[in-house]
């Protein structure tokens, strides 16, 4: 097993006894110290090693302490400075620490104290490093890395992004369900400059209406019958950060004027509250819907689709970008053969037609459904079509075709049998929409609209 290695501690004071002491009482509790005689002799060490704390005295010649922490911080050394301070000079060691050391001792001190900063400073390095390790994995899950296309209007769409994500306009994003619009705005928050702060996400049409209100802008205790507590709000836990509302097409009217107000004045006012709260939130909002259209029939409050529209991005259905098919194919069986420990697989050329010859309702994520599936029922090396499910690549509805004309040969009737159930099909995967339903079916729509009377499936 791998020993853990040695803090390394550099001990800097005028007293020779003093630093005798500290070294002796560092080795015995695992660390690595070394001297220095001042700031001047301590800075040189520095520069030709790094040291995880500084242990310095605040009053010495040549250089002190407040002028050796000021040297450290103004060449950016990595290192914690934990100042000692004798003689009462306790107003220089907190002007130290609000010039950034982490902590002062005051001396003549107790060995124990000593040992309580230093495991102190320790916790506190180990939660930074951490803090930074997980803002790293989830700027490498969210940022651009994690999106996968090679698409032109998809490239075109994240050279957007990238010009919007260090400003604080807000944002609105609008795509049919499943194409990605979360992952476009949490790539927005974790690429621009408001990454180390929060992104928080609120589904609107999750969340009863008679709730949204505290859900968004918290509430104060006895606001309702239910207010047991203060509750702080989505805005405020956003503060600083971005805050993102997805489905805001269906928000309810009344609360649409609340969430205008808060834009244009940057404060909210908790749910029973009598007081307002300054906040600094960018704003990200996403649809699948035509909020100018909902805003021009009165669905929608026309000024706070002016204000939510300041930059719009939007995502192409996955019917259009089919050239992404492979690239997208590739990455989720990659990643579902890693989660479920199994040897990435490939696709076989039947496999493939099945999936470009669908038109995915469901988007990117209708994709990522099927080849979880895909991956979890694969017992060999290659996806196969009988893998995929049904509605992809449509044995059921076309073996079904047959089964409907019984015994009969006629060709006419099998023909008008084989037709229904293709049209059926068709509208099924479009999610009913009959336009691309034509499209894919290769006739006219006026054609397609007749045939649907004729067999019934309106």
């Amino acid at each position: 097993m791998k020993s853990e290695k040695k803090k390394r501690i550099l001990v800097v004071d005028d007293e020779e006894n003093l630093r005798h002491l500290l070294s002796l009482l560092l080795k015995k509790q695992g660390y690595a110290p070394e001297s220095a005689i001042d700031g001047a002799d301590a800075l040189e060490k520095l520069s030709v090693g790094s040291f995880d704390f500084v242990l310095s005295d605040i009053l010495m010649p040549r250089m002190d302490g407040r002028a050796l922490l000021g040297e450290i911080i103004a060449r950016k050394i990595e290192t914690t400075v934990i100042m000692m301070s004798a003689y009462g000079n306790i107003d220089t060691a907190i002007e130290c620490m609000k010039l950034g050391a982490y902590d002062y001792i005051s001396k003549p001190f107790k060995n124990d104290e000593i040992v309580l900063v230093l495991k102190k400073a320790e916790e506190r390095e180990r939660l930074k490093e951490e803090n930074r390790r997980l803002k790293q994995e989830m700027q490498r899950e969210f940022g651009f890395a994690n999106i996968v296309s090679r698409n032109r209007r998809m490239q075109e769409l994240f050279t957007l992004v990238r010009k919007v994500c260090d400003f604080k306009t807000t944002v609105l994003i609008t795509g049919e369900s499943g194409t990605g619009k979360e992952l476009i705005a949490r790539a927005i928050h974790f690429e621009g400059a408001r990454r180390s702060a929060a992104f928080v996400a609120v589904n609107c049409a999750a969340i009863p209406e008679n709730l949204l209100e505290s859900e968004l802008f918290g509430h104060v205790k006895g606001a309702f019958t239910d207010a047991v507590s203060d509750k702080t709000g989505l805005f405020e836990q956003a503060d600083g950060g971005t805050l993102f509302l997805d489905e805001i097409g269906e928000m309810p009217l009344s609360l649409q004027v609340k969430l205008l107000r808060v834009l244009q004045g940057e404060e909210i006012k908790r749910v029973g509250g009598s007081s307002s709260k300054k906040v600094d939130v960018r704003v990200v909002s996403a649809t699948s819907r035509n909020l100018e259209e909902d805003a021009a029939a009165g669905r929608f409050r026309e000024d706070l689709f002016f204000r939510l529209n300041v930059f719009a991005l939007s995502l192409p259905p996955l019917r259009e970008r089919l050239d992404d098919l492979p690239l997208l194919t590739e990455h989720f069986l990659a990643r579902f053969s890693q989660k479920f420990g199994k040897t990435v697989p490939s696709i076989s050329p039947d496999a493939m037609a099945a999936l470009n010859s669908y038109v995915w309702p469901g988007n990117v994520r209708e994709l990522e459904n099927a080849l979880e599936r895909a991956v979890i029922l694969c017992e060999g090396e290659v996806i196969s079509p009988g893998l995929l499910p049904e509605r992809i690549t449509g044995r059921a509805s076309v073996d079904s075709a047959f089964q409907l004309t019984g015994e009969s040969l006629s060709i006419r009737q099998t023909g008008e049998a084989m037709e229904r159930e293709l049209i059926r099909l068709a509208l099924e995967r479009t999610g009913g929409n009959r336009t691309h339903a034509a499209k894919v079916l290769e006739i006219s729509l006026r054609s397609l609209i007749y045939k649907i009377k004729e067999y019934g499936l309106e």
